[in-house]
């Protein structure tokens, strides 16, 4: 697992290693400290996605059979340096794509609702239609689906991926993203009972709890390979709600809980984005289902924050 340090790797992985024998289960990370868990529960290397001659020992190291692609510059650090962004999104994944063409590795790589932009529906986004993004991250998304596609068409590469919405997180920090006020609401209820909130009160998006997260993953990679109808990212919806109701779930269970309001550039990306998408072909083909809602998400993170807290964690 490439990226395995980060807001997905670093409880997918954990899930993979409870599933498997924990020596199976290699996480790779770069430059972000891995939590103890990671790094007592099975091997932990070190590498640049876009060195391929690392990557290439490591596969050949440890046998690598299945590769979970999950590094990547998120949409608000890519609109920061997009040239990097590029960079690192597209070079590591051709590098990864190529060394799953030579040795028939399976991967997992994550597409993202960034692909969308303003010209797609607004309410239950297709999962075939017009894909022109409005940030790098975006742009590295649609042309990393395409090149995934491209990949399995040409040389039969068994490359899976869906299209994320917002991902929150107990575990981890927001990392860059322009869906992570729907996770700092949430730590900084816990540590201040205030938040500055950088969209708008009215903004809807679709989003999803890492549980439901880390169990598309695993889904999708353990169907069976002639039930998937595309390579192309598939869409997954998870719960949509507006900023102001995410805001009165937290004041419920956090009492003079505050929030302010002050977009910056992150409000134009959110505005591109649909406020759902239709996730039907992800049900069909695989079984996809969403398992959390607002309000027992809403439970469970304030439940874990608040014992992180109490143990100094947080």
């Amino acid at each position: 697992m490439v990226g395995g340090t980060g807001q997905i790797g670093s409880e997918l992985a954990p899930e993979l290693r409870r599933r498997n024998d924990k020596d199976d289960v290699i996480v790779v990370g770069h430059s972000r400290k891995p939590s103890g868990e990671l790094l007592d529960s099975g091997p932990y290397e070190t590498a640049d996605i876009r060195d391929r001659e690392r990557l290439q020992e490591l596969v050949e190291k440890y046998d690598i059979r299945e590769i979970y692609h999950l590094a990547a510059v998120l949409s608000g650090i890519g609109e920061k340096d997009p040239r990097f962004a590029w960079d690192l999104n597209m070079n590591g994944l051709i590098n990864v794509l190529e060394i799953a063409r030579e040795r028939d590795i399976k991967v997992f790589w994550p597409s993202s609702i960034a692909v969308f932009g303003n010209n797609c529906p607004r309410v239950n986004a297709p999962q075939d239609t017009v894909l022109q993004p409005t940030t790098m991250y975006g742009v590295t998304k649609v042309a990393g689906e395409l090149l995934c596609d491209y990949y399995h068409r040409k040389y039969g590469v068994d490359v899976r991926s869906v299209r994320y919405p917002g991902i929150i997180s107990a575990e981890t920090p927001p990392g860059g993203g322009t869906t992570d006020y729907a996770v700092a609401i949430f730590y900084e209820a816990v540590r201040n009972n205030r938040y500055t909130c950088f969209v708008n009160e009215g903004t809807v998006l679709p989003m999803m709890y890492m549980p439901d997260c880390i169990n598309a993953a695993i889904g999708i990679m353990d169907a069976s390979s002639d039930r998937l109808s595309t390579r192309l990212g598939y869409n997954l919806n998870g719960i949509s709600f507006s900023t102001a109701e995410l805001a009165e779930i937290v004041k419920e269970r956090s009492p003079g809980f505050t929030i302010k309001y002050e977009p910056d550039f992150r409000q134009a990306i959110a505005d591109s984005w649909p406020d759902s998408m239709d996730d039907s072909r992800a049900a069909e083909d695989w079984g996809w289902k969403v398992e959390w809602g607002l309000e027992r998400m809403a439970d469970d993170m304030f439940a874990k924050l608040r014992r992180r807290k109490e143990n100094g964690t947080l």
